[in-house]
């Protein structure tokens, strides 16, 4: 019924994923039809010679994606099919503004092809780390998982983050490390902390979308300052300071979101000086600096993160549904930013920090990263080459990270990339146009291309169709 050889030694899957692998074959040919019985665990293990352990990895892993169903003492069954379910209504906003992308592509019906999102496939993921600490964490007894958590967070998490930073010369220890629910959490309690209605917070242009709702909410005056491929425009940034006297800067140092591109360090070292000068503060955030193959400054670790707020998370490297992220500030005002955080939600989701903790030791998290930088940059090599091909200019090629920042070149630059997101969406592709990382969503020509969904032939076959892109 299961035609399975298993293949050792073989570096593109696992034996758990070769029988994941064979077991899903034969439910698609039907040779093992709805309802079927499975043979035992030790009875597989076996007759094709591979561990006990093996195999009831595979089996539990198809369970766990709807292939199998298991009974105590009655093994494993093929899952016979689930009545299918009415589709939801798809929402086709006026507008493909920061609302729609934060709401609309987490709801029941994304779109069919992703190049314009955020983050990782779910085959790209640890797995693997991510089911062992889950079965860790059900181990636990309850009364470790049942009450309120530490105001700053989990303090094995903490005191692991500020060991690894400290590896990155950010010299902290636990007492300044803060726990949000993702970096962006983080980013509003320190909009909420430090700024009231009416100040001014500078931002970097193009920025980080998310930042501009919270940004409104507060009633924070955001003022531009353009970023280019080595860094912020300083020229523009003293200007700024000087004729708005901002509370606050934004930056994303590391793989900047969206262009990708790094700061270089002459341009650390003098936004660092202009913010001594002019007496603001700077909130770095730093989420993709695991993707990163090699070194790039650091503003806190230049700084001591005394002047700078440091923000971090795991959605990038571990998954975007567990949102743990972190803070690091100076003492004082690492204080009143937990006491924002107690305020407006209480204490973080421990139960998802006890799980990143035992991701981050027992997960095998350094080696799921390095793999996974190597992949990304695989992947920007072949992005590149197709937005090449298809006459796009790219902004940077950082060979590292998630996103690549294009337009249309030649004769197709006047299509406007407002209007080529609205012809996508309804085609069920979700581009990310220039106008959300712009705080005055002016219609800007470029594009945010995911270089891990951008592979899939019907992207490009749209875009040609639709003119942005020439080629075949």
């Amino acid at each position: 019924m299961i035609e399975f050889q298993p293949v050792r030694g073989d570096a593109a899957s696992t034996l758990v994923e070769q029988v994941v692998a064979a077991v899903r074959r034969a439910i698609e040919r039907r040779a093992l039809p709805p309802g079927a019985m499975l043979p035992s665990i030790r009875a597989f293990a076996s007759v094709h010679r591979v561990s006990v352990h093996t195999v009831a990895r595979a089996y539990g892993r198809l369970a766990l994606d709807g292939w199998l169903t298991a009974r105590p003492r009655l093994g494993y069954r093929v899952a016979r099919p689930r009545p299918p379910r009415a589709a939801p209504a798809v929402c086709r906003p006026a507008a493909l503004d920061t609302q729609w992308r934060l709401c609309e592509t987490h709801a029941d019906s994304p779109p069919r092809l992703s190049p314009g999102c955020g983050w990782l496939p779910d085959d790209w993921l640890n797995q693997d780390g991510l089911r062992a600490a889950l079965r860790h964490i059900s181990r636990q007894p309850m009364r470790r998982m049942a009450h309120y958590g530490h105001p700053l967070g989990y303090a094995p998490l903490r005191a692991h983050i500020a060991a690894r930073l400290g590896e990155r010369g950010i010299a902290v220890d636990a007492q300044r490390v803060l726990l949000t629910q993702g970096a962006t959490q983080g980013l509003d309690i320190v909009v909420r902390t430090l700024l009231r209605p009416g100040d001014t917070m500078a931002v970097e242009q193009p920025c980080y979308a998310n930042l501009f709702p919270i940004l409104r909410l507060a009633q924070v005056r955001a003022v531009p300052v353009p970023r280019g491929a080595a860094g912020l425009d300083c020229v523009a940034l003293e200007r700024v300071a000087r004729l708005h006297r901002p509370r606050l800067l934004f930056i994303n140092t590391a793989l900047h979101n969206p262009t990708g591109t790094s700061l270089e360090a002459a341009n650390a070292a003098e936004v660092l000086a202009l913010a001594a000068r002019h007496d603001f503060h700077i909130v770095e955030d730093d989420v993709s600096r695991e993707l990163l193959d090699g070194w790039s400054p650091s503003l806190a670790g230049l700084d001591g993160a005394w002047r700078v707020i440091y923000l971090g998370g795991y959605s990038k490297s571990i998954a975007p549904s567990l949102r743990v992220g972190y803070m690091v500030a100076h003492d004082a005002l690492l204080r009143v930013c937990a006491r924002s955080k107690m305020l407006s939600g209480l204490t973080g989701p421990e139960t998802m920090e006890r799980l990143v903790h035992h991701v981050l030791l027992e997960g095998r998290h350094a080696a799921h990263t390095a793999r996974l930088r190597d992949r990304l940059a695989g992947a920007h090599e072949q992005i590149e080459a197709l937005l090449d091909a298809h006459g796009f200019e790219i902004c940077a090629r950082p060979r590292a990270g998630l996103f690549l920042w294009a337009r249309p070149a030649g004769r197709r630059a006047g299509l406007g990339a407002d209007a080529l997101a609205r012809m996508a969406a309804d085609a069920g592709i979700w581009l990310t146009p220039g106008s959300l990382f712009d705080i005055g969503g002016k219609d800007l020509p470029w594009l945010r291309f995911n270089v891990a969904y951008s592979q899939d032939p019907e992207l490009w076959r749209f875009l040609r169709e639709a003119g942005a892109a020439g080629g075949t």
